[in-house]
């Protein structure tokens, strides 16, 4: 296995997982029924904690299908280097990083392990044009 596959593959399920800690939380709110009740505007409003991770857990898969076909193209095409190998592992702990404090609601520390996610993706893309 590649590396880039195996940090996409630890990518993945780690975006699997960001849904835990906001259901748990929506649980203690709304109790174990209205936790798992379908939305409704009557709803308790989970705490603002929560609410954020639940953004940041969307905005963290909307990034994985950025990541997703650019790792498994460098795997597919065999154009893996040392960068782009450290460019996943970057990727995966930029992900945990934004995760974590975006829940926390550190906004500049959010902002830049996004930009740092981002540019981790564009040099493997850059490696897969050619022009790295």
């Amino acid at each position: 296995m590649t590396e880039e596959l195996y940090w996409l593959i630890l990518t993945t399920l780690m975006t699997s997982l960001f849904w835990v800690p906001y259901i748990l939380n929506r649980i203690a709110v709304r109790g174990l029924m209205g936790g798992m009740a379908n939305p409704s505007p009557d709803d308790k409003p989970q705490t603002p904690w929560a609410e954020r991770a639940m953004l940041a857990h969307k905005n963290a898969v909307e990034n994985l299908v950025l990541f997703a076909p650019l790792a498994i193209a460098t795997h597919v095409m065999g154009v893996g280097t040392e960068l782009t190998a450290t460019m996943s592992m970057v990727f995966f702990f930029a992900r945990l990083v934004h995760f974590v404090v975006y829940a926390a609601g550190i906004p500049v520390v959010r902002t830049l392990a996004f930009a740092v996610g981002f540019l981790a993706e564009l040099i493997l893309a850059l490696n897969l044009l050619g022009m790295m």
